[in-house]
């Protein structure tokens, strides 16, 4: 059994030093040459890397690799791999695909419809229209597409590894679906991140198809080697804006360029989770601010320290949910002084129930003023 691993990338990046894994540049056709095998040559749409990403990559693969028993698909920065985070190799693919048809990302569980999901970040008529393509093209597909779409689960990433075969039945169907799509919407004036429409909803489909075709998944952790630039930016950013206690400025600094980027905020991308840590930090500051006159951002402002604290914070809120609030947590609450607002802050973001958040709270608050 064969197996060849396609690492799509649009950059440079340091290459696994399993050979099982070969460099593809996306979207070559628009782009520098690194010196990587691309996705121009041949049977080819690389040309459309703006509005397919990755995608670009599969239809190469799909079209032009005819050498492989087992084809998969990772990202430069993004490679399946073991629960410890050892990247996969050839005789793990081998023993998973055993027992399994296919391996897939884990699924995203969001905490929201697919379809309302896609309707805040994204032209929600896009997605409307793949549904009734799939409605008049596949219809033993629709029902499971309309089920799906107003569920919360997606995998992400456009990542699999399975047969030739399925690759090429999966890619078939899908580059048939857009291929029609792509005459009823309109893109071109999309900015740069949405533009990437097809590569977005494919994310989604991958799901479809493998639950109509009924497969044995696999479902495997993600491993990130590196951050995304994006992110790494932002935190910069956000540093300076802190150590300036500037909230202002790193309140208007986030929202534009969430605006542009909703994806900043995804697991898959925010994968320390500081940057939700760095808006909670702002919508916390503000409030005491407006109450106090004064925040946490007057005492603290260095990036590091803010995580800690505000992590601090969610840990013990999360403990006390769980009927686990300890000593430990009680003293970083009381040494630190926290706010009533930063804990109701934090609770709200793990508790939906009122009656349960203001218990929370009041079992927090009774044990910070026990005596020692």
């Amino acid at each position: 059994m064969s197996v060849t691993i396609f690492t799509m990338t649009h950059k440079q990046f340091k290459e696994p030093e399993d050979p099982i894994y070969v460099p593809l540049h996306v979207g070559r056709a628009c782009g520098e040459d690194f010196g990587y095998a691309g996705d121009d040559t041949g049977d080819t749409i690389s040309d459309k890397n703006c509005y397919y990403g990755e995608l670009t990559g599969v239809y190469w693969v799909w079209k032009n690799v005819r050498t492989t028993d087992y084809v998969g698909i990772c990202h430069y920065r993004r490679y399946f791999c073991t629960e410890e985070g050892r990247i996969l190799n050839e005789k793990d693919y081998q023993a998973i695909l055993q027992d399994h048809d296919i391996i897939t990302s884990k699924k995203l569980k969001l905490n929201y419809s697919y379809f309302d999901g896609y309707a805040s970040d994204y032209n929600i008529f896009d997605l409307v229209t793949t549904g009734e393509v799939i409605r008049q093209k596949y219809p033993a597909y629709y029902e499971a597409f309309e089920r799906l779409v107003h569920g919360n689960g997606t995998y992400f990433g456009n990542m699999m590894v399975t047969s030739k075969a399925l690759y090429d039945e999966y890619a078939a169907w899908l580059f048939s679906i857009f291929d029609e799509v792509e005459q009823k919407i309109d893109a071109t004036q999309y900015d740069e991140y949405h533009k990437r429409v097809f590569g977005f909803i494919s994310e989604f489909l991958l799901f479809v198809w493998v639950e109509v075709k009924g497969l044995k998944v696999y479902e495997c952790k993600v491993g990130m080697t590196t951050e995304k630039y994006e992110t790494r930016e932002m935190k910069e950013r956000l540093s300076e804006f802190f150590r300036q206690g500037d909230l202002e400025g790193a309140k208007a600094y986030f929202l534009g360029v969430l605006e542009k980027r909703p994806d900043v905020l995804m697991e898959a991308s925010d994968i320390t989770g500081e940057l939700k840590l760095a808006m909670q930090v702002i919508a916390v500051c503000e409030l005491e601010r407006q109450e106090y006159g004064k925040s946490v951002i007057d005492q603290i402002r260095q990036f590091e320290e803010l995580m800690h604290y505000f992590n601090g914070i969610n840990e013990a809120v999360n403990a006390c949910k769980m009927g686990q609030l300890t000593g430990k947590e009680i003293r970083f609450l009381r040494e630190n002084q926290v706010s009533e607002i930063a804990l109701e802050a934090s609770a709200r973001l793990f508790i939906s129930e009122e009656k349960e958040l203001v218990e929370v709270i009041e079992t927090i608050k009774s044990s910070i003023n026990k005596t020692v």
